[in-house]
């Protein structure tokens, strides 16, 4: 069954150019991180600094979109950076992109090579639909905190994903929450690439071709649908 993915009114008016593309799949083969990952990781560090040519990752056109975003509902993007951003500091510093499980770190090298965020969730785990919404503030988040879950909640006008269960993902792109992501007994995930104007669909299009590659590439036979680009709707 496909996953019905929502992009609410008030989010839409907050970032009327903001388009999505997702990538779902099943019969996927996970596991700990591999060598080929890790070079498809070091390769991605090397096209974001090519494509920087010396620039630091928020002067991108597509990173200040998104910091201009992130501040119109509230957050400090200097301190909450959205997830490419974030990645594509990592990959630039010398402590490097970090290595977490094959499935993540496919995703990781396309959004760090593309600067886009791209996020995976386990679809087994997902209940109900997603849906991006601006939170009320009252909302479960269930994180980890000094190794015990806890429970948050997001900011009043917060833009977050969720599903029927509690949020999923905080300030659009910023922290997944533990209970949907990836793990290494995952076999049916989705895929989210984010973006923002500058970035024209063919570019979000095509960092979607290259991660569905990737993961046909690593989980032969797996049933991976790539929807097209779909604006704020």
């Amino acid at each position: 069954m496909t996953l019905t993915l929502t992009v609410s009114d008030d989010v839409r008016t907050l970032a009327p150019g903001f388009r999505h593309l997702a990538i779902e799949a099943h019969g996927l083969v996970n596991g700990p991180s591999s060598d080929a990952g890790s070079a498809l990781l070091d390769d991605a560090a090397r096209r974001l600094a090519a494509r920087l040519q010396g620039r630091a990752p928020h002067e991108d056109p597509h990173m200040a979109a998104w910091r201009r975003t992130y501040a119109a509902f509230g957050s400090k993007p200097s301190r909450t950076r959205n997830s490419a951003e974030a990645l594509a500091r990592r990959a630039l510093s010398d402590a490097g992109l970090p290595r977490i499980n094959l499935l993540v770190d496919l995703y990781n090298a396309v959004s760090v090579a593309h600067l886009i965020p791209v996020g995976g969730e386990d679809l087994d785990r997902i209940e109900g639909g997603m849906r991006l919404i601006r939170a009320t503030g009252e909302e479960d988040f269930v994180t980890v905190a000094g190794g015990e879950e806890t429970v948050e909640h997001p900011d009043a006008g917060e833009v977050v994903w969720r599903d029927d269960a509690g949020v999923t993902c905080r300030r659009w792109n910023w922290r997944q929450g533990p209970r949907t992501r990836l793990t290494e007994e995952t076999t049916s995930g989705i895929f989210l690439l984010e973006s923002l104007p500058p970035v024209p669909v063919a570019e979000v299009t095509a960092a979607g071709a290259e991660l569905a590659e990737l993961l046909e590439k690593f989980s032969p036979g797996a049933d991976i649908t790539v929807r097209a680009v779909e604006p704020s709707a």
